[in-house]
């Protein structure tokens, strides 16, 4: 076994082990955009013998339910999707905004979208949503890493850990916005165990130069190595709340 497969091998079983630790076994909705993240958490979890649904939201032709479709004609798992109603999605992003209380567009763009993934998880009986957050923050998903790249291992290691720091208070507004329809969002890949042992993976296995616009290198390997499908683990990184074209149709309604 060469060094990059041992790297893989570690990185998968950290996966898995993190989402036995976390994850109840029984049936899961998971938050799919057909993003590498998402769709490498829901072949890892099916893989491991969960009972695996698909939710996907966004507003009518959006990039992440065309995606999604796109993806899941490869991976054919249960698939149910929730298009936005834009007629009245300024009173719920108000409602939102005043439950969390903060100016934070991403915040408040993020819980927006999850309200709407637990309307649906809770439409289908399901409880527990599983999402990939942490892949971005942890494996240099952003392109604020391309700017810190320059500045070497410290400067990106400043940004991971903001970036971790925000992650983590944000999807505890999230479980807020969530909990009105007793629906839990986990993040197996936010745990402390994780988070501990991807800081040790070298950075070069996570992007490569100021220049790098795919990044998560290693991710993507690992996803193609268990058979993620390909559009997926080449697919650059679209946010969710771009994906599903909430951050357009939330400026518009300010």
């Amino acid at each position: 076994m060469s060094n990059m497969d041992l790297i893989n091998q570690t990185l998968l079983e950290n996966i898995q082990n993190s989402i036995s630790e976390i994850v109840p076994r029984k049936k899961i909705g998971i938050a799919f955009s057909g993003g590498v993240d998402s769709t490498l958490v829901s072949k890892i979890c099916t893989d491991m013998g969960f009972d695996v649904v698909l939710l996907t939201i966004g507003f009518s032709e959006s990039h992440d339910i065309i995606f999604s479709k796109e993806v899941n004609e490869c991976l054919n798992y249960s698939h149910h999707i929730l298009e936005i109603d834009f007629e009245t999605f300024p009173d719920i992003t108000s409602n939102i905004r005043n439950v969390i209380d903060t100016d934070n567009l991403s915040w408040n763009e993020n819980c927006i979208a999850f309200h709407y993934v637990s309307k649906l998880a809770k439409n289908l009986n399901l409880d527990t949503v599983i999402t990939g957050n942490g892949i971005d923050e942890l494996f240099c998903g952003y392109n604020a890493y391309r700017e810190a790249f320059s500045g070497g291992l410290t400067k990106i290691n400043d940004v991971m850990n903001l970036k971790l720091d925000n992650e983590l208070k944000m999807m505890k507004a999230v479980n807020v916005i969530a909990s009105e329809f007793n629906v839990k969002i986990l993040q197996p890949l936010l745990s402390t165990k994780f988070i501990e042992y991807a800081k040790t993976i070298p950075i070069s296995e996570k992007i490569h130069s100021s220049d790098d616009l795919y990044r998560k290198h290693i991710i993507r390997k690992l996803a193609n190595d268990i058979g993620v499908p390909e559009i997926s683990c080449t697919k650059r990184k679209k946010a969710l709340q771009y994906g599903s074209k909430i951050h357009k149709s939330l400026l518009k309604t300010r």
